[in-house]
């Protein structure tokens, strides 16, 4: 099967099935393999808990992939039992504070890089050991401050001993999907990007309603753009797995997908064991040689700026629930002074001088939309000099909302079939702007406001309590978040909760349509020099809107409107778990 023009396929070949499986059934799994997908590459385990799979047969198994015509590295799992008594760490990660443990890993790391060229690290290269020794190592620091710390030293370290004994291994360090976490476990990407060779992406999003993760599958997206401006050009690829999609393909299709849509160089499958098991591979073959194909036309994502500085948390995975409302996202881990349009929420307050650059970016004449959880944290370090909203810490719940745009000011209502919880925000009459209430019983309280601050504007989104209730929000109330978040921009995306956007910067885009069920998407037209769009895979060209928006007008006793362009929203037809790629065509 011809090779893929846009990434490599991988698969991940795990100790368990070394272990047990004879060359012949690797064979055979081989040839199941090329029937429906051009993979071309392996990473061959050498440890995983108790298992080591012997030289011999490593080399007879890495023998019989190259025989095939596969690129060959080698591969680690950080998991391990040493003495009588086990460790007190989730997953029985090593002990970075034990001497043997220490030794015993750089052990397979030198026996690994005798084997291969290239290693990497499965996500288990973290610590969440609190044993003894790690209490005394650790000292009067926090566990985060240690454990940064230790795993930056022994990266190095373990680093140090492959190219010892293989000074050309290209050593990869693959970061796990749970990215607000990181810092919490000793995962160091500031500094592991500079010690390590390449590093790489867990986009494996899970079933979100039924895991503890909270990870949203937009994150199969957002999470290698974030690693990409972490390691520009050395993010290696896209990890997915099978796992937890509650036996749900289009799930594990869409973390293919979405991986690849980032621009992921390699599309990692976990593991190859299972995929060359049932029936997974044969619905995933078509979707690549889809992808691959409209990839060709593809430029770099762009997207609004999302300030997630290293080491960061708070409102844990938040971006990714917004993400699956249809805003798009390019997340750096530096504040981008020059982004046309700027979303922080609580995680950039971590930044000690963040509320100095949010105030100049601001009055120099950008677009900021922070949370209410970023406001909070801010509150003592400058934020309240930008608005008049408070938070009060009460609570309310409705499913009324109240459109109030300043800017045309329809005061429309609209209504959610299920309520959602907000904090209670005040604010000054005129002195800040509601432009979105939630409506109960006879008080409102904002969920979207704006203040002017210099030559730009700043907007706070209330997030709620629950960031599932953002799916309760009706259409219309996210058409105007999405408005707003496009400042500036092309196109915007209106529809029910979970569909996304993804932008390019050569006028293409793509809409992922999430929902179980048919439901209308819109999407909203806002460069002038547009005439429309074409579908990229049957050129049917879209240049008659539904409708078009209301333009501003001047509201009450004000002298003057801010103007904007001219909206032209056109309905597509995408149907449940489907996506579509389209072109802008231009005067």
């Amino acid at each position: 099967m011809e090779k893929y023009r846009n990434f490599r396929l991988c698969g991940y070949v795990f100790a368990y099935y070394l272990e047990n499986a004879a060359l012949e059934q690797i064979q055979r799994d081989i040839d199941f393999c090329r029937q429906y997908t051009a993979m071309d590459k392996v990473y061959l385990e050498t440890h995983r808990g108790l298992t080591d799979i012997p030289k011999e047969k490593m080399l007879a198994v890495k023998e019989l992939f190259l025989k095939n015509g596969f690129e060959v590295s080698g591969g680690i799992t950080a998991t391990v039992s040493i003495g009588d008594r086990p460790k007190p760490a989730i997953f029985d990660t090593f002990c970075f504070s034990d001497p043997r443990h220490r030794e015993r890993f750089l052990e397979i790391v030198r026996y690994t890089a005798g084997l291969f060229d290239e290693i990497i690290l499965d996500d288990f290269f973290f610590t969440s050991c609190r044993c003894k020794l790690c209490i005394e190592a650790k000292g009067e620091r926090t566990w985060e401050e240690f454990k940064l710390a230790q795993m930056e030293e022994f990266s190095r370290e373990a680093v140090a001993a492959a190219k010892e004994v293989n000074p050309n291994c290209n050593f990869i360090i693959k970061y796990p999907n749970w990215y607000e976490s990181y810092q919490t476990c000793g995962y160091n990407p500031g500094k592991q990007k500079d010690i390590f060779d390449m590093i790489y992406t867990g986009t494996e999003s899970r079933a979100p309603g039924f895991n503890d993760q909270h990870i949203q599958r937009y994150l199969s997206y957002s999470l290698v753009r974030y690693l990409s401006n972490v390691a520009p050009g050395r993010n290696g690829g896209g990890w997915i797995d099978l796992g937890g999609a509650s036996g749900a393909k289009n799930m594990w299709l869409e973390q293919a997908n979405l991986t690849l849509f980032a621009k992921a160089r390699e599309l990692m499958l976990f593991n190859f064991a299972s995929v060359t098991r049932g029936d997974s591979l044969p619905p995933l073959g078509t979707d690549l040689r889809r992808v691959d194909a409209l990839l060709d036309r593809v430029g770099s994502p762009v997207g609004v700026s999302a300030y997630e500085p290293y080491d960061s948390d708070g409102e844990d995975q938040l971006m990714n629930y917004i993400g699956m409302c249809g805003i798009p996202f390019e997340p750096k881990p530096e504040f981008d002074e020059s982004a046309r349009v700027l979303f922080l929420a609580e995680n950039a307050a971590y930044d000690p001088d963040v509320m100095t650059k949010l105030k100049k970016y601001v009055a120099d004449g950008g677009r900021a939309v922070v949370t209410t959880g970023f406001v909070r944290a801010t509150w003592e370090k400058g934020i309240r000099d930008m608005t008049s909203v408070r938070p009060t810490g009460r609570r309310v719940s409705g499913t009324k909302y109240l459109m109030n745009y300043f800017n045309i000011h329809n005061g429309n209502v609209y209504s959610a079939e299920k309520p959602a919880t907000f904090e209670v925000l005040t604010f000054k009459t005129n002195a800040t702007w509601a432009d979105v209430l939630l409506c109960v019983d006879d008080y409102a309280t904002p969920v979207l406001t704006q203040d002017y601050y210099g030559d730009g504007i700043l907007n706070i989104l209330n997030v709620p309590d629950g960031f599932g209730d953002l799916y309760r929000l009706p259409r219309e109330v996210w058409d105007f978040i999405a408005k707003v978040f496009a400042r500036g921009g092309k196109v915007y995306l209106g529809t029910d909760p979970k569909a996304s956007i993804f932008e390019y910067d050569n006028d293409v885009f793509a809409v992922y349509n999430y929902h179980a069920y048919s439901t209308p998407i819109e999407l909203t037209l806002i460069d002038e020099n547009c005439t429309g769009f074409e579908d990229m895979e049957t050129s049917a060209q879209f240049t008659e809107p539904h409708h078009k928006n209301p333009q501003p007008i001047r509201v009450g006793d004000s002298a003057t409107f801010r103007p904007e362009p001219l909206e032209r929203v056109f309905r597509l037809g995408i149907a449940p778990g489907e996506f579509k790629f389209y072109k802008l065509l231009r005067k």
